[in-house]
């Protein structure tokens, strides 16, 4: 195995927080999906442009919408096709269409 980068101090901590900014972009995002204010087109539009939102796994982004949890989500991924390590940037034409059919 190797040895992870040494980094300096100022680099950890910048790294630390451009991590605490993505977990804080991805759970707002889920949470405007949980709550309807954002609908999944819309994600998918927003994805294009911001690498923090195209970085969120597709099964935590399934199981945030409304009446659906983590069992339902993996059952959707399943019978659609989308493997389980998945992230929006990485879907397909074809995937997006069956979880825009699935959602709306």
């Amino acid at each position: 195995m190797t040895q992870p980068p040494q980094l300096t101090d100022e680099q950890r901590r910048l790294a630390l927080e451009k991590a605490a900014e993505a977990r804080r972009v991805r759970a707002e995002v889920k949470e405007l999906l949980k709550t309807g204010s954002l609908r999944l087109a819309e994600l998918f539009e927003r994805a294009e442009n911001d690498d923090l939102v195209a970085g969120l796994k597709v099964e935590s982004l399934i199981a945030s919408m409304p009446g659906t949890g983590k069992i339902k989500a993996k059952r959707l991924m399943q019978s659609v096709g989308i493997a389980d390590n998945r992230r929006i940037r990485g879907l397909g034409e074809k995937q997006k269409e069956a979880l825009l059919a699935e959602f709306s």
